[in-house]
């Protein structure tokens, strides 16, 4: 799915159990601040958590609310 921006995004479904407390995320480097020439190692995720799918709409860029609603039909 394209978003306004023009960054195409992919979503992935799958059954299963996962403890959001344990999500380790890959890393990547950023200058910070701007223009600094310093370079900081951020997370590429920072945090999960589960949602039913209302809640998610809620919570989700609405350009990626078609995502849950084929989830919702596939389900």
């Amino acid at each position: 799915m394209k978003q306004k921006g023009g960054k195409l995004v992919r979503a992935y479904a799958i059954q299963g159990d996962f403890d959001p407390d344990q999500l380790r995320s890959n890393t990547f480097e950023l200058e910070w601040p701007p223009r600094s020439g310093r370079r900081i190692e951020v997370p590429e995720v920072d945090r999960a958590g589960w949602f039913d799918l209302d809640e998610a709409a809620r919570r989700i860029l609405e350009a990626q609310r078609p995502f849950l609603e084929r989830l919702r039909e596939s389900v």
